[in-house]
């Protein structure tokens, strides 16, 4: 199966394919999409520069600073991509190979459709909604009061308010709006895919786990199945810690900008009186609380169902009546299983609701610090 055709990560792998960010480097869709961006983005960091330097207004400076931040990760992640290009393709070729496995099983198919029909429901909707606020950005300016460009840019000597300047670079940022919104939003589907794939196959192990009695009565049966248990669980376990070391640093980035930028958002929008920024800047709120929520709920469930193996162990199999080899194996699956699968910040902290949850409260403690001073 190729990794294009396997239904549950199809369709964030097709965007990366066609943008050629995976397989054979095609330098005509770099010239095209994240080559352009990156330079966007580095305007955009010339540009806030510029305004801290000459004395902006905290209104323009946290504006302008959310989509430097936001293009500057989406520039990281595509730059980790191409250059973890192998270690993605051998990842997402292990997970092709083992879905055409899942598909042959009966006892699990139908779990393996529904989080495979959830996964794809998820990628494209994410797409849709990436494309919608996307809209956003770059036709706020056309009902905003000052007119500006979608996203800020400065480059030395030029005027960007200008006509033809700014009609031209006012058309080329809605065209980058479209790579870039590929540049980011795959990562996160691809992540949140992968772990509704790893809950596929921790259900899977506790299937073949509970089934084990059905062999009580041959021995040497039983002992090669608990044998298959044990290295599935190993892979398993292998699965997620080739996750976590794809993921790990970019997701610590993203925890301490967006938790910076939120609480800066948050400030911004307790201090604005025109309603079409208010509504700018809950949709900028929106799309930073639902990326980093999909992350962290999707985490907290592999963690969840990774803890449920051992209880699969203890309450339905049935093997302290076994024999003493298929005991010893099954006392070592059980605690390799207490230890919870988890894909962690930066290696350090572990994604669960928890830690959103204290994402979520730091924010609003230095916003509430902000607003203190401020006032």
């Amino acid at each position: 199966m190729q990794i294009e055709d396997c239904p549950i990560i199809g369709v964030n792998v097709r965007v990366w394919l066609f943008w050629a960010y995976l397989r054979e480097r095609k330098w005509l869709s770099y010239l095209l999409g994240c080559i352009p961006v990156t330079v966007l983005n580095v305007f955009q960091f010339m540009n806030l520069f510029h305004i801290i330097l000459s004395g902006g207004t905290m209104n323009k400076i946290i504006i302008d600073g959310y989509f430097t931040v936001l293009y500057f990760n989406l520039v990281l992640r595509t730059t980790f991509l191409l250059t973890n290009r192998s270690k993605f393709q051998q990842f997402f070729e292990g997970i092709a190979a083992e879905y055409a496995k899942l598909e042959k099983r009966n006892d699990i198919r139908l779990l393996l459709e529904q989080l495979t029909r959830r996964a794809r429901i998820l990628s494209k909707s994410n797409l849709w909604l990436g494309a919608f606020i996307s809209a956003c950005f770059v036709t706020y300016p056309l009902f905003s009061p000052d007119s500006g460009l979608p996203y800020g840019v400065y480059v030395p000597g030029v005027n960007m308010q200008s006509s033809p300047t700014y009609e031209i670079v006012f058309v080329l940022q809605v065209y980058l709006t479209f790579p870039a919104c590929c540049m980011y939003i795959p990562f996160t589907s691809f992540y949140c895919t992968c772990t509704l794939f790893g809950l596929v196959r921790i259900a899977a192990l506790k299937e073949s786990l509970e089934r084990l009695h059905q062999f009580s009565s041959e021995p040497k049966t039983l002992l090669a199945k608990v044998k298959e248990c044990l290295q599935y669980h190993k892979e398993i376990i292998k699965y997620i810690r080739d996750l976590n070391e794809l993921v790990t640093f970019i997701f610590l980035l993203e925890l301490l900008s967006f938790g910076m930028m939120l609480c800066a958002l948050l400030f911004l929008l307790s201090t604005s009186n025109q309603l079409a920024q208010m509504v700018m800047i809950g949709s900028y709120i929106f799309m930073i609380l639902s990326q980093m929520y999909a992350l962290y709920w999707h985490s907290n469930e592999v963690l969840e169902q990774s803890l449920k193996i051992a209880d699969s162990l203890y309450y339905n199999g049935n093997w302290l009546k076994f024999s003493t080899p298929v005991k010893k194996l099954m006392i070592l699956m059980i605690a390799r299983a207490q230890r919870p699968l988890v894909i962690k910040v930066g290696n350090v902290y572990p994604m669960t609701l928890e830690m959103f949850q204290k994402l979520i409260n730091a924010s609003y403690s230095y916003f509430t610090l902000l607003r203190r001073v401020y006032n």
